[in-house]
């Protein structure tokens, strides 16, 4: 564990800190499902505007984990996970960071409003703050929901991507909303259920530290329903077709069956925690695949037909 180092320090860094800044795992993440929104939208977009959407959005998700990095210095210095960053490694000062993390949020939305439209620039907007204030700043060290309330901040990009194409936000986004909202807990949970004791030694009240593993698994198992029946809501309602239908039905099955494998394992070991890393690697893969099948479903003309 590392002692935080002094922000009153200049501290030189290379362009490879200011991009660990980003967090480029979960900004690719954010820009696939933001470009899956993108061509799920029933309007045609032009390329260039295609490109410049997609780029602000991943320029907004990039500035939001700068400043999220920038106000958990301490934390990050706690925790195994994540002392090697730029600002607990010493590698950066923390000015440093929040300059960079405000002037990326204001360029990407900036560009966002003048070269797309008003509402997907106003959505990024939200998005950034909802991010770096609501679920960073207050909810992150006041409560073990914080990952369910803040879970909302990823599930923005399909949204964003959608307005951008269509300058509105009609039920479909808001079922994309709906999915990546109620995956986060789950999702989340399955990592820090292995991860209780980094959690527990930054003081960071995390469902497992707080409520224990049992009631942790209970709530990855309740979280998998209401996430399945989201995620098959867009065929039956028709917005999507035969086969989003049939990849969502067979995703969510084996999420279920992981899940519910998780929910049986009592161990307190992590070396037993098999179960839980498994449902985390396919949660991921959950994902991916669930949002590129909504937009080759679109793509491709499947035909839609509404079953409620």
């Amino acid at each position: 564990m590392k002692e935080a180092i002094p922000t009153d320090l200049y501290i030189p860094a290379d362009w490879r800190d200011f991009w660990a800044l980003t967090k480029p795992r979960v900004m690719s993440l954010v820009v696939f499902t933001a470009l899956c929104g993108l061509l799920a939208a029933p309007n045609s977009i032009h390329p260039i505007i295609g490109f410049t959407a997609i780029l602000c959005i991943a320029l907004g998700a990039g500035a939001s984990g700068a400043l999220n990095q920038w106000y958990e210095a301490d934390l990050d210095a706690k925790m195994k996970r994540t002392e090697k960053r730029p600002l607990p490694d010493g590698r950066m000062g923390k000015e440093s960071a929040l300059q960079f993390g405000l002037g990326l949020a204001a360029f990407s939305v900036l560009i966002m409003a003048v070269g797309v439209n008003y509402l997907s620039a106003a959505l990024l907007a939200f998005s950034i703050f909802f991010y770096a204030v609501v679920y960073t700043v207050w909810l992150k060290r006041s409560t073990p929901q914080n990952i369910v309330i803040g879970g909302a901040a990823g599930a923005f990009p399909p949204l964003i991507g959608w307005a951008a194409v269509t300058g509105d936000v009609t039920v479909m986004p808001l079922l994309l909303f709906a999915i990546i909202f109620l995956w986060t807990p789950p999702h989340f949970w399955a990592l820090a259920l292995f991860m209780k004791s980094d959690y527990g030694n930054a003081g960071v009240p995390m469902l497992p530290v707080v409520a224990g593993r049992k009631s942790t698994r209970n709530q990855i198992f309740a979280y998998t329903f209401p996430m399945a029946g989201a995620a098959i809501l867009p065929f039956f309602m028709g917005y999507a077709g035969l086969l989003y239908g049939v990849t969502a039905v067979m995703l969510n099955i084996a999420f279920i069956i992981m899940a519910a494998q998780v929910w049986r394992n009592d161990s307190e070991d992590i070396a037993d925690m098999k179960p839980e890393k498994r449902l985390f690697a396919f949660s991921i893969l959950y994902l991916f695949i669930l949002f590129a099948v909504v937009a080759a479903d679109n793509i491709l003309g499947f035909e839609k037909v509404v079953y409620l």
